[in-house]
């Protein structure tokens, strides 16, 4: 019998990954011989861990925080979609041992808002995203495939400005000028950690917003963050964060095991029970 298989999420936290779950489903849905783990990684301990992911050990990783950006510099090949995202949450070690690094943030925000919406909805919408860290700029970048003009808004307005200007085709909106935006949002996107379990909620009325505006937020813990409690109790249609997590893992799983696995209504429901 060949050997396992394996893969793995390096983080530091990494206790509270999710990922383990998730791609053990598939591993037993799938009867497929490997493994997939969570490992503490430091800054100060990334170079030897990708010394040692070249020597073929692992198909390859996930990378969460605090080291999507300084991965970067590791990797032999970047995918265009990663430079753009500006850091990577995907590696695949090729067959020359090589490391390809991508992010696949972009395409599980993607999918998990075609799925639940449809895709014919975002055509010609304003959207407008709130926050400017990490996960902001796959949102920006996957709106934009969609089809959307997109806003941004952050406490910080530098940061927001940043992100325009390195993504391109994005308008900056101040941190007090959000709720006034509403009136022209046909797509709201949380992608602050307020709303987050143990963190402050974000303070926003949405009496300007369109009811037929699409409201989501990435958090996911709690599934239905007060933004979604309000939005879903004014009738606008919402979008969980959990589908994120969801499609985001497929590209890897896909290119480490070697199946496309299915975001199906099981996994779904599964992952809502973990979380909840």
């Amino acid at each position: 019998m060949s050997a396992p298989i394996k893969a793995c999420v390096i983080g530091n936290p990494i206790d509270h990954s999710l990922s383990p779950m998730l791609h053990g489903f598939w591993l037993k849905q799938y009867g497929i011989n490997g493994t997939y783990t969570a490992q503490r990684v430091l800054t100060e301990e990334l170079d030897a861990f990708f010394l040692q992911l070249r020597k073929r050990d692992y198909a390859g990783c996930n990378i969460t925080l605090p080291h999507k950006e300084a991965a970067m510099k590791y990797m032999d090949e970047v995918s265009d979609v990663a430079t753009k995202a500006g850091a990577i949450n995907t590696v695949i070690v090729q067959q020359n041992g090589t490391l390809y690094g991508t992010n696949t943030d972009v395409y599980g925000f993607r999918q998990n808002m075609v799925a639940t919406i449809g895709e014919d909805y975002f055509a010609n919408k304003q959207a407008l995203v709130l926050g400017a860290g990490g996960a902001a700029r796959g949102v920006c970048l996957a709106l934009q495939t969609l089809g959307c003009r997109v806003s941004i808004a952050n406490r910080t307005k530098d940061k927001a400005e940043t992100i325009a200007e390195s993504i391109g085709k994005i308008s900056v909106i101040d941190w007090e000028e959000k709720e006034e935006a509403l009136s022209q949002t046909g797509v709201l996107i949380n992608t602050t950690s307020l709303g987050l379990v143990g963190s402050a909620p974000l303070t926003l009325s949405l009496a300007a917003l369109s009811p037929d505006a699409v409201v989501s937020d990435i958090v996911y813990k709690p599934l239905h963050t007060p933004l979604l409690q309000q939005a879903a109790l004014r009738g606008n249609k919402i979008v969980t964060g959990i589908g994120m997590l969801l499609y985001q893992a497929v590209p890897g799983f896909e290119a480490w095991f070697g199946v496309k696995p299915q975001v199906t209504q099981e996994l779904e429901q599964y992952m809502v029970r973990v979380v909840t």
